[in-house]
């Protein structure tokens, strides 16, 4: 029981990490149709950035402060790279983003070094909230549940229930009619980048001290949140939400299982070649995410909760 309760806790938290992260990109991914590699990346700058900012004022001021500044970035980037580059499809806006992730990772390593930084909880977070097991669980935990929470909500109201929501929507299924509305279709889009770069980089903010902050986090990061869109369904942040859970969980309750296939076949009756057998569930807790996004394409191509069809 102990196992599964700090196992479930821990899967939660890990999976809202994830969809905090994952939201961002569904706006670009999924509602620009942009294919942006480099997505993860932004999500290192907004750790590195909350770590300069709050050395120089406080946590609260860099929760929102890194947030604006990481999506200023990727207004300038959209505005000034990628419009250009989108006239030429799918392939263009791939190479582009891929280059740019190098550079940014490149320019991290030259402004603050190799090694990670000393990126910390705030004092104000840093304490145990409660205690399960005569473990402590802290409350920044408690604290990432409820901006992942937040955020969920607020995008979807966003998104559905307001003008601006519709716009969106509208200028990438009709972007000639939208223009024809009044609508400035290439600032919404520049506006919609920025935004998603702004959610990766506030997903940096919270899980840079709660992970590690390395020039290595964004490598560790970017290829889990496309199986988290993908799996969840183009276009659903509902499902981008479910995905990340299903995802968290997933992966955290493979890892607290030692068990080895030499054990379940045993259990069956059968009896595996040795170096079969001596692979353990734990061991392949990276690999299920991945597993679990071949068979979503073989199966359901459109995701959990995708919505549209092209």
């Amino acid at each position: 029981m102990e196992t599964i309760v700090f196992s479930l806790l821990n899967g939660i938290i890990y999976g809202l990490l994830l969809f905090m992260l994952s939201s961002g990109l569904t706006l670009i991914f999924s509602m620009m149709g942009v294919l942006n590699f480099a997505h993860a990346s932004f999500y290192m700058l907004g750790a590195y950035f909350a770590y300069t900012v709050m050395g120089a004022t406080n946590y609260w001021v860099a929760l929102i402060l890194a947030p604006i500044i990481v999506g200023v970035v990727g207004m300038g980037v959209e505005r000034w790279g990628l419009r250009r580059v989108h006239a030429n499809g799918h392939v263009a806006e791939l190479l582009f983003t891929f280059g740019l992730a190098y550079l940014i990772d490149e320019i991290v390593k030259i402004v603050w070094g190799r090694t990670s930084v000393n990126y910390q909880v705030p004092d104000a977070l840093n304490f145990p909230l409660f205690t399960i097991y005569n473990a402590q669980y802290s409350a920044y935990r408690i604290f990432i549940l409820f901006v992942a929470i937040f955020m969920l909500c607020a995008l979807w109201y966003l998104l559905k229930k307001t003008r601006a929501g519709l716009i969106i929507q509208a200028a990438l299924t009709h972007p000639h009619m939208v223009g024809h509305l009044g609508h400035n279709v290439p600032a919404i889009f520049m506006g919609v980048f920025g935004a998603g770069c702004a959610l990766a980089g506030l997903a940096g903010v919270i899980g840079g001290n709660y992970f590690i902050t390395d020039p290595a986090m964004a490598v560790q990061m970017g290829p889990i949140v496309f199986v988290v869109v993908v799996v969840g369904g183009l276009g659903s942040l509902e499902g981008a939400f479910v995905a990340a859970m299903l995802i968290g969980l997933l992966q955290t309750f493979a890892i607290s299982i030692n068990a080895s296939f030499a054990d379940i076949f045993g259990f069956l009756g059968l009896s595996p070649t040795s170096e079969f057998g001596s692979i353990t569930i734990a061991s392949m807790a990276p690999m299920l995410p991945f597993l679990l996004l071949v068979l979503i394409l073989i199966v359901r191509p459109t995701g959990l909760m995708g919505d549209r069809e092209v």
